[in-house]
């Protein structure tokens, strides 16, 4: 490390999700033909009013700064938002919009976290959780989430995890990297055992909310109205809506953690984008119908995933409830030999061989505190994906138990 740099900045490192999409980028730059199933995007248009709005805030010179937490307007309709779909009361104080669901995460760690604090973080998690409580000077406690309880955290689990010194608990469904989604029999069990430790936050990430394949969805807050007051419900665009590039979050909690965020963020980024958030507002008030459409196309793209690794004995997977990734478990290779004599020691070894040998990107487990596993992302173009999976399979077909001489 420079020895100008700040000791915290070994405490981090870049995002594995974009360390994959820039080898991807490379690669593309160098005249491969590559794919990348590496990266949470989903790559349908963004719904057409929504367009509309932002192209028509810039018309009607919407593009100053407005108030840090969002205007009042857009306010108001993630309040709608929570309400109408949630069930949860916030009023214009308790609520905040953001440059990104991930800016205001990090923001609410900042500005609760002290040196030593923990927060629980169940395993298989989102790749950006650890380095945030680091650098806000928390420390993660990872709890494995394993593959027989569905790759959700138990009661029992949490109960064993929680100490004096936890401040956060980390819920996040649907699931990034696995799909999974707790049903609100699962959700209020563990609502049950946080509801005693009122000095334990609880961060709801709710960014996968509406992509589900017929399952019932759970929030914390609406699940148990009596942690209300300790539950910060964060959500956003760029999942749901396919609004990833206008960078909108947003987030419900109580005022006083609210007011705290709104503070940080005055002295950072201050506002989210006046043009996104008009954009935003037509959104969260248009309803979700096109939704019907790409759940069917998503669904579709789940099963060419499954299928093709049907044919495979040494890649396997659950079938995932939500979101867009299939979380397959490739223990089976390691050990096996890639055509050029090396061997495949771990599923980082793994993923790099699919990206040097298929041209195909993928996020090894590890990256997700879940060794002996990968993320394949189908949100791309079916065709694509097509293409993807077989080149998946025939690089899997090249391993060998032995080096061969």
């Amino acid at each position: 490390m420079h020895p100008l740099l700040a000791p915290r900045m070994s405490l981090v490192g870049s995002s594995p999700t974009a360390e994959i999409s820039n080898k991807v980028r490379a690669l593309a730059a160098a005249g491969h033909s590559v794919i990348n199933l590496g990266e949470g995007e989903l790559d349908f248009a963004t719904p057409a009013a929504v367009c509309e709005a932002g192209i028509a805030a810039i018309r009607n010179g919407e593009t100053k700064y407005t108030a840090v937490a969002g205007t009042r307007e857009l306010r108001a309709a993630i309040s709608r938002k929570f309400a109408t779909e949630n069930g949860l009361s916030y009023g214009p104080s308790e609520v905040i919009a953001g440059a990104g669901a991930k800016q205001l995460i990090f923001n609410a760690f900042l500005a609760t976290l002290s040196d030593g604090d923990e927060v629980i973080v169940p395993a298989p998690y989102w790749v950006s959780y650890p380095d945030m409580i680091r650098l806000a000077g928390g420390e993660p406690v990872v709890v494995s989430c394993p593959r027989e309880d569905g790759w959700k955290l138990t009661a029992q689990a949490l109960q064993n995890a929680l100490t004096e010194r936890t401040r956060w608990v980390v819920l996040n469904s649907p699931n990034n990297p696995t799909g999974a989604v707790y049903s609100p029999a699962e959700m209020k069990a563990l609502t049950d055992v946080l509801l005693p430790h009122d000095t334990v936050l609880i961060l709801a990430d709710d960014i996968y909310e509406h992509v589900r394949y017929d399952c019932d969805f759970a929030t914390p807050a609406a699940v148990e109205p009596q942690l209300r007051p300790r539950v910060l419900t964060v959500n956003g665009l760029s999942k749901g809506y396919s609004m990833t590039g206008w960078r909108v979050g947003y987030a419900g909690g109580p005022e006083w953690l609210i007011d705290a965020m709104q503070i940080l963020q005055s002295q950072s980024t201050s506002n989210p984008s006046s043009i996104s958030q008009q954009a935003a507002i037509a959104a969260l008030d248009g309803g979700t119908s096109f939704m019907t459409e790409w759940m069917k196309v998503l669904l579709e793209r789940r099963n060419i995933v499954l299928d093709s690794l049907q044919g495979l004995t040494c890649l396997d997977a659950d079938v995932p409830e939500g979101a867009f990734y299939v979380f397959a478990d490739c223990s089976g290779l390691i050990g096996k030999y890639r055509p050029d004599g090396r061997m495949i020691s771990s599923d980082l070894d793994f993923a790099a061989y699919l990206i040097e040998e298929a041209h195909v990107g993928v996020v090894h487990g590890s990256a997700f505190g879940a060794p002996g596993h990968i993320r394949i992302a189908y949100a791309i173009d079916t065709e694509t994906l097509r293409t993807a999976c077989d080149r998946i399979v025939e690089a899997c077909g090249k391993l060998r138990d032995r080096k061969v001489a």
